[in-house]
């Protein structure tokens, strides 16, 4: 069996691919292979990963006839992979020389379902390292153990796919392949299903290699057109299959808190979308709201700063009350001018407070 797979989706990386693939080159090993998943794309990428085939080793290339994004893309390289153990990488983002090995003996000496590594954030010129949000490192834990604390930032809000080796045993519990069809946040769902249903999972010490390319002018999280409210459909997910967990009420306060971080971003970042996107992110950030239960949402409000959760209590406001839904939320009264509720409600008077914090939701 081949000892590792790595799975490369591309699409429309044609100034970027290159890199990619170079450092693949650095990487290779007579027992590792590399898929290459061709989106449809519509630049030069399909030519240059044509040209590839050549001079990397193990490369075999996966071409789709339709754009399907990149949850879609994995799963396609996911179906095609043969290694014992599987990892990830985005087209624009490349690996420094000898990082695959020492992923690879992470994992073995810790004999584990899966492992996470700390990666560089790459801005132009700026680089800074991004950490795994969880204090030990090196040992084998409990996949679920990470989940919580709900008001801090754990294993669960470190999303990134390719920040990390996973055993194939996961591929055949079906625990590896992601939401087909959503274009953005398909890591949400994903990482959660994997923290609850896994066995065990460790975080690596001392293991840096992954460089992960920020502000590309064609990734989605730089285009405000409707495929970013697939957030929503991600979210939904998150609480539907959480809602189910045998663990249900510790781990949904988390899971909400979460979700409500994230719309409050969107919000305080709405500028960037076009008009009728952010109108309808509204509306449905409401109708996601209405859903949830109004306990938990409560409580997870209050563990919130000021400025995230009157963003959220301003759209949940704003529902109609429900006559069959005893727990519907309903508008309150006018605040007491000065209260408490009244600064919340009025913020500093600026929704569109551009702020960057993404994976930041304690």
């Amino acid at each position: 069996m081949v000892k590792l797979s790595v799975v490369v989706p591309f699409f429309n990386v044609q100034q970027y691919a290159a890199d990619t693939l170079r450092s693949l080159r650095a990487n290779a090993d007579p027992d590792y292979e590399f898929v290459l998943v061709d989106d449809a794309s519509t630049d030069r990428t399909p030519v240059i990963l044509e040209q590839a085939l050549d001079s990397l080793p193990g490369a075999r290339l996966v071409r789709h006839e339709k754009n399907g994004g990149l949850a879609t893309a994995r799963n396609t390289g996911i179906d095609a992979a043969r290694g014992q153990y599987l990892t990830f990488l985005d087209g624009d983002d490349w690996y420094g020389p000898g990082y695959l090995p020492r992923l690879v003996a992470a994992i073995e000496g810790l004999d584990t379902d899966f492992v996470r590594v700390d990666h560089v954030q790459c801005t132009g010129r700026v680089r800074n390292v991004i950490r795994v949000p969880h204090g030990r490192r090196g040992v084998t834990l409990g996949a679920r153990d990470a989940i919580l604390p709900a008001d801090r930032s754990t294993s669960v809000d470190y999303p990134y796919a390719w920040a990390g080796i996973y055993h194939r045993r996961l591929v055949d519990r079906g625990l590896l392949h992601f939401p087909d069809g959503l274009r953005t946040a398909e890591d949400r769902p994903w990482i959660w299903r994997l923290h609850r249903e896994a066995d065990t999972f460790a975080v690596a010490a001392g293991l840096m290699g992954i460089f992960y390319r920020r502000g590309v002018a064609t990734s989605l999280t730089q285009i405000g057109d409707v495929r970013q409210l697939d957030f929503i459909r991600s979210f939904d997910r998150v609480i539907a299959e959480t809602a189910k967990d045998r663990d249900a009420a510790l781990f949904l306060p988390k899971a909400v808190r979460t979700y409500c971080a994230i719309i409050a971003h969107h919000l305080s970042n709405i500028e960037r979308f076009e008009p009728p996107v952010a109108r309808k992110l509204k509306s449905m950030s409401a109708a996601a709201l209405r859903q949830l239960p109004q306990d938990v949402l409560t409580e997870a409000l209050d563990s919130m700063d000021l400025e995230r959760s009157s963003r959220i209590r301003r759209l949940r406001w704003r529902l109609p009350a429900r006559s069959d839904d005893p727990g519907a939320a309903a508008s309150p009264p006018p605040p007491v001018p000065g209260s408490k509720r009244a600064v919340a409600e009025t913020g500093t008077g600026d929704d569109l407070d551009a702020r960057d914090n993404e994976g930041a939701v304690a």
